[in-house]
Parts: C-alpha cells; structure tokens; sequence
C-alpha cells in the first residue's frame, strides 16, 4: 500500500469514527476503492509503457514471467504475466473472452476490462455467480457506461460456438481465457468462431509434463474425484500446435499455461518445451503426492 494511501484511509476513518454515521461509511469505502483504483492504473500503465520502451530500444534480454507476475484481480499472478505479452506483443481490439469466469471480480480479464478498456465476453455456469458478475461491473466507475457481457451458459463442446457468437462476438480476438476444470481440451477443440491472438488455459499439474493426457469427453462432467479433470500441458500444447499456437509458459505454480499465435512475437517471446515448465516445488509435490492417487483413472491420451 502507498503511504499516501495509508495517510488517506487513517484521516477518513477519523472522520467516520467522529460523525459515527453509516453515510461516511460508504463514502469512505467508495473513496478508498477510487484511490486505490486508480493506483494501480498508474503503476500498471507505467509498467506497460516500460515494456514497450524496452521493445522500442530493441532490448534483447527482457524479462521473464518469473519477473512479471501480480495480481489485480486474478487469482494468481495472471494479471502481470498478460499484461506483459501484451505491451511486448501489442494488441488489435482488445476483445476478451473468458470461459468459466466466476463472478468476475476474480478473474483473468478483469483487470484487462476495469484498467485497461479492453471489451469483455464472459461466461459461467452459475448463474449467481453471472448475476453478481453484472452487478460489479455495472456498479464500476470504469464499466458502468458499457458492462461486458456476461453470460449464463452451461459450456460444452456442443454448444461452445453458439454460445460465444450468441453474446455478439467473433473472428479476432486478443485473449481467450478458459478454465473449465473438466473438459477445457475439448471445448478449446471445438473453438472455431473465435482466433484468439493469446490464450491461457489452466491445465493439471499432477500430470507429469512429457505426458499427453485428458480426460474423455463427458458433456456433463462434474468433479467428482479431487484431480481427476482437465489435460496435461502436454495434450494441451500438442492441441494448442495444431490449432497454430505455441507455448510460451506458465504460471509460478505451472497451472495455467500462456499460448501465443504463431508468427506472433518469437523474436521476443521464446517457445517452450513443457518439459522445461513445472518443475517448481508445487508442482513437483503435486506429481509425488495426489498423481498416485488418480493415475490409474480413465485417462485418455491424445
């Protein structure tokens, strides 16, 4: 937290505690949301336009996702990684569209549409879950005007086109997002209304990574038992090559694998091998530990 930040919270909490009145309640978290709203748009933009300088420079040695990371209103450090593909690879619409995205305070395109402007399409099958997502963006001071879509759907490969063309989006765009923890490598499969520029899709770790595995095509899946659902990031990159993207890497905890669209930024943006993600601690004790516990489950190679 900034200290101008910290001095701002301790005064307006004088005032409530002297007035004692609900109203200064509210305005005291309305301010304080405004303030550190816009903190960090400022520290992002400044992030963002350092990138692009480094770029402009032809600098050869940039950084590494390990360097990039933070969280805004992803779950994990999702935020920092995209925004740095993007400000090295550029965008063209700035269309998103997330695939399970929760209530979407949490989420992958979050900070994308509430910082950034970027055009949002989004999708859950909670329906609570949809109707809170309304509310918070409708309610932001940055998306009040015009709210992403958000859409009630129970996805799968089936119906996966439909219900993305029925929300008003297609052909190009900058970032999918999808995390369906169950049939994420045949919904992305089936994916052909969209081309997406950048894709982050959560894959299981427990699985190890020279391993092309997922679990058979089950429309109405739902976990039953605990890691027994998704793809390896091996069945999701060889799926990932033949739609014509490539790997660029993963989260810290080798969760969520970053693809980019072939032609698109190698010079800056190396490919990797899987075999050289998920070798952190975490991902390493979730391959000794819970892998025996779900091998010998109906796993599909592919």
């Amino acid at each position: 937290m900034s200290e101008t930040v910290f001095s701002l919270k301790l005064m307006l909490k004088k005032i409530m505690h002297k007035f004692a009145q609900v109203t200064f309640e509210v305005m005291y978290d309305r301010i304080i949301e405004d303030i550190e709203n816009s903190r960090a748009k400022e520290t992002q933009l400044i992030l963002y336009h350092t990138y692009r300088s480094l770029l402009n420079r032809e600098i050869t040695n940039l950084p590494t996702f390990n360097e990039v990371g933070f969280r805004c209103h992803s779950q994990f450090e999702e935020d920092g990684i995209l925004l740095y593909l993007f400000a090295i690879l550029g965008t063209t619409n700035r269309k998103c569209v997330e695939i399970c995205a929760g209530n979407g305070k949490e989420c992958n395109t979050a900070n994308l549409i509430l910082n950034h402007g970027w055009w949002g399409y989004l999708f859950d099958g909670n329906e609570a879950n949809v109707s809170t997502g309304k509310k918070f963006f409708q309610q932001s001071r940055d998306t009040w005007l015009h709210p992403p879509q958000f859409c009630h759907a129970w996805i799968n490969a089936e119906n996966i086109n439909d219900v993305i063309l029925g929300s008003g989006v297609e052909g190009d765009v900058d970032l999918l997002s999808l995390d369906i923890d169950g049939m994420d490598y045949w919904v992305w499969k089936a994916i052909d209304c969209i081309k997406p520029r950048i894709v982050v899709c959560e894959v299981q770790n427990v699985i190890d990574p020279n391993h092309a595995l997922t679990i058979p095509y089950d429309p109405n899946f739902k976990i039953s038992i605990p890691d027994y659902h998704s793809a390896s990031l091996a069945a999701m990159t060889k799926l990932a090559n033949q739609k014509g993207y490539r790997l660029v890497g993963t989260n810290k905890y080798g969760f969520n694998a970053f693809y980019v669209l072939n032609g698109l930024g190698e010079a800056y943006i190396p490919t990797i091998d899987p075999t050289q993600c998920q070798q952190d601690p975490y991902s390493l004790k979730a391959r000794a530990e819970r892998w025996p516990k779900v091998k010998d489950q109906n796993w599909m190679e592919v």
